[in-house]
């Protein structure tokens, strides 16, 4: 995960990791359950951060392994996740004619 700060001199536990609250991070997304629009981002060794639909600005959805922007939050004594944009996709213009792998196929009956 980005921009996170490691403070060697914290008076609340050493060796330990804050995250800058309000700040644009950068992880993975760890889990998503789309019957409840809400899901769970990887904090490294700390607690997961909540995800939901709601708060998605670039898609409907998210799939794990997928890589996410957002503004860490604290809600209820719990990360949140807010202002959540995916990030890497590769955007095509015309989805019919899109070639992922790169190859030539000619058009035929598939056997």
């Amino acid at each position: 995960m980005k921009a996170i700060v490691q403070i060697p001199a914290c008076i609340c536990r050493p060796n330990h990791i804050h995250i800058i609250i309000g700040a644009f991070l950068q992880t993975t997304v760890k889990k998503w359950f789309r019957d409840k629009d809400t899901g769970f981002l990887d904090n490294g060794n700390g607690p997961d951060i909540r995800v939901s639909k709601a708060d998605l600005t670039n898609c409907q959805f998210l799939k794990v392994g997928a890589t996410v922007e957002f503004e860490c939050h604290i809600n209820k004594q719990k990360l949140t996740a807010k202002k959540v944009k995916l990030i890497g996709q590769n955007k095509f213009k015309n989805s019919k004619n899109r070639n992922q792998g790169g190859q030539n196929f000619p058009f035929g009956v598939m056997t």
